[in-house]
């Protein structure tokens, strides 16, 4: 097991593309200064501030990418789970595993492989003689962030290990329940195109990821520069901490509170609705996918530097945050028809709601 699973803190080892804009705001003036620590919460300029330096701790990994960064953000602040899905070598696990070590806080890491068992992941209870009883050993499952490598590559039943953990942030064996730290956040890798040897995520395990992120080939100057900077050196290796889990819990806290207007919220359950209406799609976005829409909004929301969700911000995670949910028809995939046209196609098609720019929210 110890060749397939790793567990350390920062300390002891070192998408679709939805919107073109940078990972953080660039304008420090468009950010508020409101929110300022009440109930726990952190202001808008100081989660503007955190954010800028782990999106340019990461950038440092994952050059010319600011998109898929910014994505990867609004994912940790809306408290769920990404998964990062491309071709080999363009940067999925750099991607994940450069997040994970800005921030500091206790980071697992396991390599999915077909002989994986759930218990790998969650833990188990062995006897221990000298008190005569069973003891719980945690495993790599129980720490802030899990970097899960490959997932397809285990099967459907180590896979199902997840559920409960990603949905509900606790683990149950052997009936007991054991509580898992916030913040929670599994970012899992895979390879859609080797498919030898895998196991295809079921419905249910893809809807308990918040967003997806196809991370794409770099273009040239971003390769050039990644030669240049990287060839003679891993920037994982000396890649440090710029926050830690306390402050990321406070920005948590600071999201929860963006407002979002009656009218935005109707927009948003309209989106996920023309999802299920949709003849292309024989199985459209769930409930709980309205509420990582949500979720997944206001965080992007306050990178912006606004107190409150405007349409736009439905937009800009519509694709990450649905896409992977849908299944298509055997007709529209035939078509070449992908899930990510059919939610473009409904936010061009489903009406914005008039004055829900936010302005008169108080």
């Amino acid at each position: 097991m110890t060749s397939r699973i790793q567990s350390a803190t920062p300390g002891e080892q070192q998408g679709e593309q939805a919107t073109g804009q940078a990972p953080y705001p660039t304008a420090a003036g468009s950010v508020s200064g409101r929110q300022n620590g009440r109930d726990g919460r952190a202001s808008l300029d100081e989660l503007h501030e955190t954010a800028r330096r782990i999106a340019a701790n990461v950038e440092r990994v994952l050059v010319g990418k600011p998109d898929v960064i910014r994505i990867a953000l609004v994912t940790l602040l809306a408290e769920g789970h990404l998964l990062v899905e491309d071709v080999p070598g363009v940067g999925k696990t750099s991607l994940a595993k450069a997040l994970a070590r800005s921030i500091d806080c206790t980071v697992s890491r396991i390599q999915f492989t077909p002989d994986l068992l759930p218990s790998d992941v969650t833990g188990v209870s062995i006897y221990n003689r000298q008190s005569g009883g069973f003891e719980f050993r945690p495993g790599p499952v129980f720490a802030n962030i899990v970097v899960g490598d490959e997932i397809n590559r285990a099967s459907p039943k180590t896979q199902s290990a997840l559920l409960e953990c990603m949905e509900e942030h606790q683990v149950t064996v052997d009936t007991s329940t054991y509580h898992l730290e916030e913040p929670f956040m599994v970012i899992a890798t895979q390879n859609p195109i080797e498919m030898e040897g895998t196991y295809a995520l079921p419905e249910a395990q893809r809807d308990r990821f918040t967003a997806r992120v196809s991370i794409g080939y770099p273009d040239q100057q971003a390769e050039l520069a990644m030669v240049d900077e990287h060839a003679g050196h891993n920037p994982l290796a000396d890649l440090e901490p710029v926050s830690d889990r306390e402050s990321v819990q406070r920005l948590i806290e600071t999201v929860r509170s963006v407002h979002m207007s009656p009218e935005v919220r109707r927009y948003a359950v309209d989106l996920v609705s023309a999802t299920r209406q949709v003849p292309e799609i024989r199985l459209g976005a769930s409930p709980r996918a309205t509420l990582q829409l949500v979720r997944a909004a206001r965080a992007q929301a306050a990178l912006s530097g606004r107190e409150f969700v405007v349409p736009d911000d439905l937009h800009t995670v519509a694709v990450p945050v649905l896409a992977h949910r849908m299944v298509l028809t055997t007709e529209a995939a035939a078509a070449r028809r992908s899930a990510t046209d059919v939610v473009r196609a409904i936010l061009h098609r489903v009406p914005v709601p008039q004055g829900s720019t936010g302005t008169n929210h108080r």
